[in-house]
């Protein structure tokens, strides 16, 4: 039975590694973290948290690190899940191995992935947020198909697990495992080696939790980011209306 790849495409400061536990529980599923991470810093120069350990520890070639995911087998495993940030496809990343994968696109609310970025770096483009990659991945899977490929927000994940994950399984063509809503607390081996910075809290997780959210228009970011935050929204509002499950 060919393994069934599922691309995961989202932006930071989402539900992303949560997803990828969810996964990672299914008894048939391996994950791959942030495959293209390595090769991202080493070609942008960017200054990120354990930076040279990442670039030093990962295939920092495009070319082979996406020729191994549309062709390595893990074993054993019927499902190779993938969790992707879209700000990786620099524009130099021909994007026709997406032709081999079953790509899905996790969005959230602009306005609370900037809130969140910026606790963590200060001054950021539209494209390190990955919304414009997104958007325009996006596009080319949907011409390819001839129609939306799947879409989660991450609130209504939040909201309803349960409902959006059979959504999304049904969607990619495998069938739902009630395993997905709980995993156990801790690391994994399959984390990337970043994983000690950035997933103390998904660490502690066991679960899907609904949180207290307060008003998007609560929500207060710098009058600098409001133009980026503006057009972020379109590209956000034009994904949303394909998103699987919606509020």
């Amino acid at each position: 039975m060919a393994v069934v790849r599922i691309a995961m495409w989202s932006g930071p400061r989402n539900i992303s590694t949560a997803l990828m536990r969810s996964f990672e529980n299914r008894p048939d599923c391996s994950v791959v973290d942030e495959p293209l991470y390595g090769y991202y810093l080493r070609r942008t120069g960017l200054a990120h948290p354990v930076g040279d350990e990442i670039i030093h520890s990962m295939d920092c070639d495009w070319r082979s690190v996406v020729r191994d995911l549309c062709h390595r087998e893990p074993e054993p495993c019927q499902v190779y899940y993938q969790k992707h940030m879209t700000h990786h496809l620099l524009p130099e990343v021909e994007l026709g191995f997406s032709d081999s994968l079953r790509n899905c696109f996790l969005i959230r609310e602009p306005r609370r992935i900037i809130a969140s970025y910026l606790r963590v770096r200060p001054d950021f483009t539209l494209e390190e947020l990955g919304f414009p990659q997104q958007w325009q991945l996006f596009q080319r899977v949907a011409d390819k198909l001839g129609g939306p490929p799947p879409v989660i927000d991450s609130a209504q994940v939040l909201r309803a697990p349960e409902k959006n994950l059979r959504a999304l399984c049904e969607a990619v063509g495998i069938k739902f495992s009630a395993k997905m809503l709980q995993w156990p607390a801790g690391p994994r081996a399959s984390d990337g080696i970043w994983a000690s910075h950035w997933y103390e809290s998904v660490n502690r997780s066991t679960r899907f939790q609904p949180v207290e959210r307060k008003p998007l228009s609560e929500v207060k970011i710098p009058q600098r980011y409001e133009a980026l935050c503006e057009e972020a929204d379109r590209i956000y509002e034009n994904l949303y209306r394909h998103a699987l499950i919606r509020a």
